[in-house]
């Protein structure tokens, strides 16, 4: 009652549906949210520094989070929508922990992302797992393979455990994780991608992190200035101007200049070894197991493509119960080979 009586709007807000508004009005919008703003705020005014149920601090940290991440104050004191994207935005009441995700550049959904590992011999799901839509895959990839490290370290030297895995989950600190426990690290890591089509890519260049030094196609050599987060700059715009295969290097005014990841070393060791022809083979006769596999998961809209629950830990148990069906029809295929 104490919250009611601060709030404002003629509406008792126990409507679940969007507020009476002529939508079409942009001057009725922003009355509308700006009237939405002041009222949430005042509710959290009322509850700052009581101590109150579980559901409603639930409730009030959630009304904060939306106010903060999706408004703005203008200077003449009223709210609008913010001309930006919160990190982290929460995009549902109902669901706070799914977020936007993008599956390529122009390609987008909104929720969770389920995560499988196999085994590429008995084609059996060993591992599940489910991130919400904009964490990176290669934040799980540890979780997914934890028991295959494991073995790796029991495994006879001459035998190694082979891991395969895209390039979404390729990351430099995975590959080295692979090699100390002794694995074969056959995860395809991201090419060092040139800044534009038919120019150098970094990988033309001749970096050596651990002498702090890199060479450019054309031959100069700059050293490297590294910054706090381990990464490092290779500056190369002094000798541009002069510099006789610039046009093949950089359209930039300022001249050419490479970001170094901290774990550089680890990327090109990577890559030379994603070369070689039959690694290649190997990858991709393994690969379409696994897109097989993910195919076998999507066959239906619910549970697959579409999370029949909400939060997290829900869709997770849901997704690791959606992999034992096409699990106990491959035991039928086994048992019967």
């Amino acid at each position: 009652m104490e919250i009611r009586t601060a709030l404002r709007r003629d509406d008792d807000y126990t409507n679940a549906g969007k507020p009476v508004c002529d939508w079409e009005d942009a001057a009725a919008r922003e009355a509308l949210v700006d009237a939405l703003a002041k009222d949430g705020y005042a509710a959290l005014l009322v509850l700052d520094g009581k101590k109150v149920e579980t559901e409603v601090a639930q409730a009030g940290a959630l009304l904060a989070t939306v106010l903060g991440q999706d408004l703005e104050k203008t200077d003449d004191g009223r709210f609008r929508i913010a001309r930006r994207v919160a990190p982290d935005r929460v995009i549902s009441m109902v669901d706070p922990e799914a977020r936007h995700g993008h599956k390529t550049q122009s390609r987008n959904f909104d929720g969770y992302k389920g995560h499988v590992a196999i085994d590429p011999d008995s084609e059996i799901i060993t591992a599940t797992d489910v991130t919400a839509g904009n964490v990176a895959d290669g934040a799980v990839a540890e979780t997914l393979v934890g028991p295959e490290l494991a073995e790796a370290k029991k495994a006879d030297a001459n035998e190694p455990v082979e891991i395969y895995g895209d390039a979404s989950y390729g990351t430099a600190d995975l590959v080295e994780k692979m090699e100390a426990a002794g694995a074969e690290p056959n995860v395809k890591v991201a090419a060092a991608s040139p800044p534009r089509v038919g120019l150098y890519s970094q990988d033309a260049f001749k970096i050596d992190t651990q002498a702090g030094i890199a060479c450019c196609p054309a031959g100069t050599l700059v050293k490297l200035r590294v910054l706090q987060d381990g990464a490092a700059v290779a500056d190369f715009s002094a000798s541009c101007p002069s510099c006789p295969v610039r046009a093949q290097c950089t359209t930039s005014a300022s001249g050419r200049s490479l970001r170094i990841h901290p774990k550089h070393t680890t990327l090109v060791r990577s890559r030379a070894r994603q070369r070689d022809p039959e690694w290649r083979r190997r990858y991709r006769a393994t690969r379409p197991k696994v897109e097989r596999k993910i195919g076998h998961l999507m066959r239906r809209k619910h549970g697959g493509r579409r999370a029949r629950m909400r939060g997290r830990e829900k869709v997770r148990c849901d997704f690791a119960l959606l992999a034992a069906a096409p699990n106990l029809a491959r035991l039928a295929v086994l048992a019967a080979i």
